[in-house]
């Protein structure tokens, strides 16, 4: 299968995930919380399912981590070389508050990278994907796909995208150094994608995150000419260590910026 040919099958999978999400973002959902104190919703269940189905049919060869696994499901990870890495319902904090900024994420990572991405936001009706060979891509609705890449330069002011659900003193120490900036909020792993399609310029993540929250996301970005960088000025990688939490990171577009010393501690 070529890549063309699979960003195609995982962007109709992650929109079936979708609607499944959709028909019960219409109802009077219940909320759970996990261990984590993280909520957890029959949307996030009906979409692990659909996915780890679909993706078993597409690819039965390739194993799959979800962020709705379990441990009995990913045991072994360590040694997997290319696997599918899954978020069915990122933003699930939105998609309670019913903002709409929620995203089905499905990466492809190979030898810890990854390398080609989707992620579809069923409510804004709003897809993005993109592999490292082929560049990245937007569609709205049923309007054609459109090219997309990252702004460079950066303009003045700053357009630094946020999140709405999670922010604190570490990125208010960034932003008074940054100086002139414009604040974008955005939930789920929409804020990379912003800065993949140029209209945000930096997304200073100083809080924490996992694995499943930023691959789809991050290989799009990358694909459109970006980055996505620890505080120690490496690019993100995956299924390297005991568990899935990322390294505080920056994801931005213009690599002639010095980001990376306004995010340092001092």
């Amino acid at each position: 299968m070529d890549q063309q040919t699979q960003l195609a099958a995982l962007v109709a999978i992650a929109q079936r995930a979708g609607a499944a999400i959709m028909e019960v973002y219409g109802t009077s959902f219940a909320v759970e919380q996990k261990a984590d104190e993280s909520p957890l919703t029959e949307a996030d269940r009906r979409a692990h399912d659909i996915i780890i189905s679909e993706l078993g049919a597409l690819d039965p060869d390739t194993p799959i981590l979800s962020e709705e696994s379990s441990q009995r499901d990913i045991q072994g990870r360590s040694a997997w070389q290319r696997y599918y890495l899954v978020d069915p319902l990122d933003g699930t904090k939105e998609f309670v508050k019913r903002n709409g900024e929620f995203t089905v994420n499905i990466a492809l990572v190979e030898q810890h990278r990854a390398v080609l991405g989707v992620v579809h936001a069923p409510a804004l009706e709003l897809d993005y994907w993109g592999a490292l060979e082929l560049g990245a891509f937007r569609a709205t609705g049923a309007s054609p796909p459109q090219p997309i890449q990252v702004c460079m330069p950066t303009p003045r002011p700053v357009r630094v995208v946020g999140s709405r659900s999670h922010r604190g003193t570490s990125l208010e120490t960034f932003l008074q150094g940054l100086g002139q900036h414009e604040m974008v909020p955005m939930g789920s792993s929409l804020k990379i994608c912003l800065v993949a399609a140029g209209d945000a310029d930096v997304y200073p993540r100083l809080g924490p995150t996992s694995e499943w929250d930023t691959a789809a996301a991050q290989a799009i970005l990358e694909s459109a000419g970006g980055y996505m960088i620890d505080l120690a000025g490496q690019p993100l990688r995956y299924n390297t260590k005991e568990d899935l939490l990322n390294p505080f990171f920056l994801a931005f577009g213009d690599p002639g910026q010095d980001y990376l010393a306004l995010a340092q501690d001092d």
